[in-house]
């Protein structure tokens, strides 16, 4: 039986040398959508996905507490994940930026997944999900969801490192 532990409290450090440090660790980039609950698309770029189980098939992203759509992201019962390609930092630069509809510069890119969740044209990979827990980790939410649906292809992926993007 596991246990869950608590590490330690430690030393408080400088918030921005953090984010530095982190940055030296290169990600993908992703583009995850969900449909707010008037049917509103929402979007916005991330970097924190990972795969947490294969059976039954979940996986794991992060956002912001303080990010405009937390709130949306937080209560939504599907979400896409998109997997950018090395095409695609254009994409990823406009939904990482506030607008009020970040999908009508892009409209002809996506269409209704799961449950109407909008899914992009064209990524590497796309992930549709079920949303299933939510936990709080310090000053952001994440999110786990059980993949209902999935598609992808072989395409050169956008990555971010150091506060740039690049490609493989």
């Amino acid at each position: 039986m596991w246990e869950e532990v608590q590490a330690p409290e430690r030393t408080q450090h400088d918030a921005r040398d953090f984010r530095s440090a982190l940055g030296s660790f290169p990600t993908g980039v992703c583009l995850i959508t969900t449909l707010a609950p008037e049917g509103r698309r929402v979007g916005l770029t991330a970097n924190s996905f990972s795969s947490v189980s294969l059976e039954p098939p979940m996986v794991l992203w992060s956002l912001s507490r303080n990010a405009s759509s937390a709130g949306v992201f937080r209560d939504a019962e599907y979400f896409a994940i998109n997997v950018l390609a090395a095409d695609d930092a254009a994409l990823s630069a406009h939904f990482a930026q506030s607008a009020a509809d970040k999908f009508a510069a892009f409209a002809d890119r996506f269409s209704a997944g799961v449950a109407g969740v909008p899914v992009l044209h064209g990524a590497m990979a796309s992930f549709e999900c079920h949303s299933r827990q939510r936990y709080y980790g310090g000053d952001h939410i994440i999110v786990i969801g059980v993949v209902e649906r999935y598609t992808h292809r072989d395409a050169a992926p956008l990555v971010f490192h150091r506060g740039k993007y690049g490609s493989l």
